[in-house]
């Protein structure tokens, strides 16, 4: 994904970082040994849609949870309205939870709009601030101010086994009012404890069968799906993970992905803000050994130009098809959805899809697409797609325009209605230019054609899938997006955990392909605090997300020109190359590429790793 300036302004809305220091209870001390406890995964919070009024609630006004106009909830009709008063006062909701014991993650997550009536731009007059027992989780202010509803996490796992006071406190001061409304509360802890034997990736080579039907508008889609895998690991796999990303988006009582009528195996509870679906398998798997799992799947599309999302009749319909979680030495990797870069992992995988839609509509997708007349005015497109690690398709009355690059691989821009030709033309010329560009560099480009979706209201700037790109009208963004078929698509990483491994190696592919250097821009460099080093995770970018943009994009591709400069253009781009067909349709990790980097060069590079703040 390519933070634009248009970015800058949600980077305002998701950069709620905590302004106080997250500060953890210590752990008890170890005078006696206890029994181990059971993690039973549960959510811990009563009430938190505020459905049921006040119920397990303590308000010190009773007014403040409420389903009055004014505002509006993020699901259901209750919601919690602190402050709008724009007079000098206090509004404080609390509630007394108990955080299980035993389970490996404890997360409590809150869904946050602010809208307020204050002109600054630099002072925090008015402050929302989350508490958990005596730890302050973040602070917001009118300086938050957002269009919408925006879901904000923390990890609370340190208070496992604890009861504390949860505790939501609105300020405001003497004039100006400042709106904080809060709904779908929740404290989920889940249970990841237990690794595989080994640390093989597993499940692997899945292949995934889908069979879907649009309503007339293209933001309904229903059907089937089916996943045939195998277990790589010596430690047989009772229960695999599907992971519904894209119920981020809506509610875990309204979730916009359905998974019913599973076959196969048993469907548990929905766990990880409803993103992570549990089977246990009919019959565990040994090692080599194959199953399939099929289910009925609903798709319902909210509103919004967001890569799961639709800006008015054209829909966009990204990481909405379930697929299989990772699991390895770290065992199951079910990190929470970030909107604040990329969560997704997964193994490289075959997809087959048919879509149903009206034939008025033009389904731009995933691998090489073949449409077919259906039924009463409808069209069927089936996309077929190999070694990809997930699947994207738009849907709407786009125009369209094609061509070929150089070295022959078909591309398609498809714009919406506000695109003018000449930026189409100029958006297929780029395509053209930047898919020949990196697969000079990386490799061949492997999935036949290429489709980019052209939309200016995309406030995220651009999204990558394999093979399909939403993005704006820009030649760097846009050269940035394709850039990452190699670099997420081809060469694979867990985003969660390495957002580096794309975003940086990405950004550095986008600067060669449009002739920049990088010259001194790691003069540039100014770290905020000895905590921020280029490989951080997305959990620490998600509660500094001001700092996401500036340290993984621009000083991950700076390190990257520093590495350059340091071992030479020859055995920096033979390095790349190298590196990138070593990994074909495999994973990276930080630990390899340095290692990958040393084998390239003579000179010791233990101390420009320190330097450059790249750890792994």
């Amino acid at each position: 994904m390519r933070p634009t300036p248009r970015r800058a302004l949600a980077a305002t809305v998701l950069a709620l970082a905590a302004t106080a220091a997250l500060s953890l209870p210590a752990p008890p001390s170890e005078a006696a040994a206890a029994p181990e406890a059971v993690c039973t995964p549960t959510q811990a919070v009563a009430n938190g849609g505020f459905e049921s009024g006040a119920a397990s609630w303590t308000a010190s006004s009773a007014s403040l949870i409420t389903t009055r106009t004014g505002q509006s909830a993020h699901g259901g009709t209750g919601y919690a309205w602190l402050g709008g008063t724009g007079s000098t006062h206090t509004d404080t909701v609390t509630q007394s939870v108990t955080v299980p014991s035993g389970c490996a993650r404890a997360t409590l997550s809150f869904w946050l709009h602010i809208d307020t009536a204050e002109t600054t731009s630099s002072t925090a007059y008015d402050k929302l601030t989350a508490k958990i027992g005596s730890t302050t989780l973040a602070t917001y202010s009118n300086l938050d101010k957002n269009t919408g509803y925006t879901r904000k996490s923390f990890d609370v796992s340190a208070f496992a086994g604890q009861t504390v006071t949860l505790a939501l406190t609105g300020t405001e001061d003497s004039s100006l009012r400042t709106n904080f409304v809060l709904d779908d509360i929740a404290l989920d802890t889940e249970d990841v404890t237990t690794p595989p034997a080994d640390g093989t990736r597993t499940p692997i080579a899945p292949s995934y069968t889908v069979s879907l039907s649009s309503d007339t508008t293209g933001t309904v889609w229903t059907g089937h799906q089916s996943a045939t895998f195998t277990n790589a690991s010596a430690t047989p796999l009772g229960e695999v993970y599907l992971r519904l990303w894209d119920n981020y988006h809506g509610t875990c009582s309204a979730p916009p992905i359905t998974v019913t009528g599973v076959t196969g195996g048993t469907a548990g509870a929905l766990s990880v803000s409803c993103t992570a679906l549990p089977i246990t398998l009919a019959t565990p798997l040994a090692q080599g050994q194959s199953a399939t799992i099929g289910f009925d799947l609903g798709i319902s599309v909210p509103s919004g130009a967001d890569r799961f999302g639709h800006d008015g009749a054209f829909s966009f319909i990204g990481n909405a098809l379930p697929v299989l979680a990772v699991k390895d030495a770290a065992g199951w990797h079910l990190d929470p959805y970030t909107n604040n870069g990329e969560s997704f992992y997964s193994l490289a995988a075959d997809f087959r899809v048919t879509l149903d839609h009206p034939s008025g509509l033009l389904v731009p997708a995933t691998g090489t697409s073949a449409d077919t007349p259906g039924s009463s005015g409808r069209t069927v497109t089936t996309a077929t797609a190999t070694q990809v690690r997930d699947f994207a398709w738009a849907a709407g009355p786009f125009s369209k325009i094609s061509g070929t690059s150089a070295a022959g691989t078909p591309v398609n821009v498809y714009s919406v209605t506000g695109i003018s030709s000449s930026s189409a033309q100029s958006m297929l010329t780029t395509a053209r230019t930047a898919v020949d560009a990196h697969a000079s560099r990386f490799g061949a480009y492997p999935y036949g054609e290429l489709d980019a979706v052209i939309d200016n209201n995309f406030w995220f700037g651009g999204m990558e899938y394999p093979g399909f790109v939403l993005d704006l009208v820009s030649t760097t963004a846009l050269t940035h997006e394709i850039g990452h078929q190699w670099w997420y698509g081809i060469v694979g990483d867990d985003e969660y955990t390495s957002p580096w491994l794309d975003e940086s190696f990405t950004d550095y592919a986008t600067d060669l392909a449009l002739g920049k250097t990088g010259a001194n821009c790691w003069n540039s460099v100014s770290w905020a605090s000895s905590a921020e080093k280029i490989t951080n995770s997305m959990a620490y970018w998600d509660t500094h997300s001001s700092r996401y943009s500036t340290v993984v994009y621009g000083y991950g591709k700076c390190a990257l020109h520093d590495l350059r400069r340091l071992i030479g253009d020859t055995a920096m781009a033979k390095l790349l190359k190298d590196y990138a067909t070593s990994h074909w349709y495999g994973v990276s990790t930080t630990a390899e590429f340095k290692a990958a980097a040393q084998a390239a060069t003579t000179t010791d590079l233990t101390s420009f790793w320190t330097t450059h703040r790249i750890e792994g």
